[in-house]
Parts: structure tokens; C-alpha cells; sequence
């Protein structure tokens, strides 16, 4: 289920909710803001492919479990609409601009050396992003329609939570084959999710 169709029945994007380590979760206020009534906008919610469960909660709001987070970088997420002005050095971890930038220049990284390796660039199956630091990064990823719809969006603290996320998930479960270990259908996942990353990412190619 990819959250522009969960965003086209309820009327805005939803709010991506918690830390997606066991279930991915979105609330929605939508039948509040709209003057819907809570449980027929429940209804036409679960009657989506891909959604695992629909609870209404207090005065309205509905509680939205997704079954395969992996499904929202089809298609692949757009360009964060904002160019910080952060300096370039010193390029350590103290510096926002260097934490983003090189980011983006991994991911970069992470296209070409799947090509060199042989990662097959068809057959993507999101329910393989379960890695939890993959996890991770589709969580924040989520928060991107949201905020491209906000009028204060938060641009500089998002992409930097969003390059600090992937960085954990570049280093700890790799998405090209490392040593000895055939390319395979969880690499092409994990190179997709990088290709995201790169997308949302400003920045270089290479540092």
C-alpha cells in the first residue's frame, strides 16, 4: 500500500507514528478536519490492499497499520524542496552539511557499486526492507509527504535525521553483497531504498 493512495482517501497525507520496528503505523485526523464520520472513513481505509488493521481512537482519530512499509519508495520519493546553506568543511560529523552531503554521495555510491557487483536492478520486493535499520529509514521517510504539504515543514532538522538513518543503515546491513555473498533479491531492495535516499538527499555525487 503506497501512502499516496492512503493520502487519496482520507484527503491529506497521514502522520507516520512511532519507530516502525515491529509494525508501521500512520494517524490520521482527517475525519476530524473534513467532518466525516470516523468509522465510514475507517471502512473505505481498510478496504485498501496492503493495510493490516484500522482502529478509530478518542474523537476521531484513526490508527493505520501498514503491512509492507517497503512499498512507499514505489515510486520513489521526490527532492526535499530546500537547498540549506550549510558550509562545507569541516567535514566531520559535527557539521549538518557534511552529515547530508555525504549521505547522498553513499547512495550514490551504493548505485554504482551495485551495478560493478551485479545486484539485479529488477525483481524489487519491499517486505525485504525488515532490516531494522532499513526500517528506520523508511520511517522517516514516510514524514515526507506530510511535510511537503506543511507550512513549516522543518526542512534542516528532517534531512538530517533522514542521512543520520540511512548512514546506520549503509554500515550496519550493507546494500550491495560484501566478501564471499551472492547478489540477491534483498540487495536489489536495499539498492532501491538507497536510490530514495539519494533522491531526497541534496548533494554531490561523490566526496
Amino acid at each position: 500500500m503506497r501512502p499516496g493512495e492512503l493520502a487519496e482517501v482520507l484527503g491529506e497525507p497521514p502522520v507516520p507514528e512511532g519507530t516502525w520496528e515491529r509494525e508501521a503505523v500512520y494517524v490520521s485526523a482527517a475525519a476530524l478536519r473534513r467532518g466525516l464520520p470516523a468509522d465510514e472513513l475507517a471502512g473505505r481505509v481498510r478496504a485498501l490492499a496492503g493495510v493490516a488493521s484500522v482502529e478509530v481512537r478518542g474523537k476521531g482519530f484513526l490508527r493505520i497499520v501498514v503491512e509492507t512499509p517497503g512499498e512507499l519508495v514505489e515510486p520513489a520519493p521526490v527532492r526535499a524542496p530546500f537547498e540549506p546553506g550549510w558550509p562545507d568543511r569541516p567535514r566531520t560529523w559535527d557539521n549538518p552539511g557534511f552529515v547530508v552531503r555525504y549521505a547522498h554521495a553513499r547512495a550514490c555510491a551504493v548505485r554504482r557499486w551495485a551495478g560493478e557487483l551485479g545486484v539485479p536492478e529488477t525483481g524489487f520486493r519491499p517486505g525485504l526492507l525488515d532490516d531494522p535499520h532499513h526500517r528506520r529509514v523508511l520511517r522517516v521517510l514516510a514524514e515526507l509527504p506530510g511535510r511537503l504539504v506543511s507550512r513549516e515543514p522543518g526542512w534542516e532538522g528532517y534531512l538530517v535525521r533522514l542521512a543520520l538513518a540511512y548512514h546506520d543503515a549503509h554500515e550496519r546491513a550493507p546494500a550491495v553483497p560484501v566478501g564471499d555473498e551472492e547478489p540477491g533479491p534483498v540487495h536489489t531492495a536495499r539498492v532501491r531504498l538507497a536510490d530514495a535516499v539519494r533522491g531526497v538527499l541534496p548533494g554531490p555525487d561523490r566526496l
